[in-house]
């Protein structure tokens, strides 16, 4: 086994044409502004890189994490080791191909949700109205099947490019359930291809008006978060459950249950992973000890945690 790089001279003497640097804080690069820093952050430029980064980390034992826009993600007070691996939308190839029934839309993984979005309007397309206003990337959408009560990221996607230390290939979309994608180990998305259909336009935009307008009436989006929390228990919402167990509010150092909804937790101001784990605790003990309910976080968690 090859030494671990230990300076970013050996990261990039590898790694080239890639950005590289150690130590980079990423609070500001999560939607709820907390966390340690990555041990080394990677930003390839070029598909091949991306391998190259899969390779070195897998032939050094380092350990690899792959960070998106940050929503949906936690990010220890002890920082991330190893590599984080941040994929910029430009690294891998847009593409859109039409036809008389609608079209494929082929997106990077680091690109915005919001991007598919845009495309699907000037495209003339519909089906992934439930994703407007969803925070994150494409690949984030797809690692954990994201989406609302209207729709979920995989029930539209047609292909997957994944990234492993062994190269780069096309696969078609592997199982997946309720915000849950069955990814082979060590494969990191690169693109994802929607088939969306053509309709009615002017119904899709007042679909999205209106599913927008409920979320700013009932969710915090103004305010640091990673959004839902947990994920709702059969036949159960996990906001519903927090509330009944008088949480809703309830603040513990930086870190708030919203006042707006209980299954959200917003950061007041300074708030720590430490805060947000604690709450997260007390809102599983409370509800299972209530109700016999396991509240199960839909969070992803990064990096090492304060006990």
């Amino acid at each position: 086994m090859a030494g671990r790089p230990t300076t970013v001279g050996e990261w990039l003497a590898r790694l080239a044409p890639a950005e590289v640097k150690r130590d980079v804080p990423l609070a500001p690069w999560c939607t709820v502004r907390v966390g340690g820093a990555a041990e080394v952050l990677v930003r390839p430029q070029t598909p091949d890189t991306v391998v190259s980064a899969l390779r070195l980390a897998h032939d050094t034992g380092t350990p690899v994490a792959v960070l998106g826009l940050g929503a949906n993600t936690l990010v220890g007070d002890l920082g991330v080791p190893g590599v984080t691996l941040k994929l910029p939308p430009a690294t891998f190839k847009e593409e859109v191909e039409l036809d008389e029934a609608g079209g494929v839309l082929t997106l990077s993984a680091g690109a915005s949700i919001a991007r598919l979005v845009t495309l699907m309007k000037q495209h003339g397309l519909v089906g992934a109205e439930f994703l407007a206003g969803v925070p994150g990337t494409i690949g984030g959408a797809v690692s954990m099947n994201a989406g609302t009560k209207n729709g979920e990221c995989l029930s539209r996607v047609v292909a997957l490019e994944l990234a492993t230390a062994d190269g780069l290939g096309w696969v078609a979309p592997p199982p997946f359930r309720y915000r849950h994608t069955e990814l082979p180990p060590g494969a990191v998305v690169t693109r994802a291809r929607f088939r969306l259909p053509k309709g009615d336009l002017a119904q899709s935009q007042a679909t999205m008006d209106a599913d927008l307008g409920y979320r700013k009436r009932t969710q915090p989006l103004s305010q640091p978060s990673f959004g839902s929390v947990f994920t709702n228990p059969p036949g159960h919402h996990a906001g519903a459950l927090i509330e009944q167990v008088q949480l809703k509010g309830h603040t513990l150092g930086g870190a708030q249950i919203s006042t707006l909804h209980a299954n959200w937790i917003v950061n007041l101001g300074g708030a720590t992973a430490q805060d947000v784990t604690r709450l997260m605790a007390l809102a599983q003990a409370r509800v299972r000890a209530a109700f016999g309910v396991e509240l199960t976080p839909e969070v992803k968690r990064l990096g090492g945690f304060t006990p």
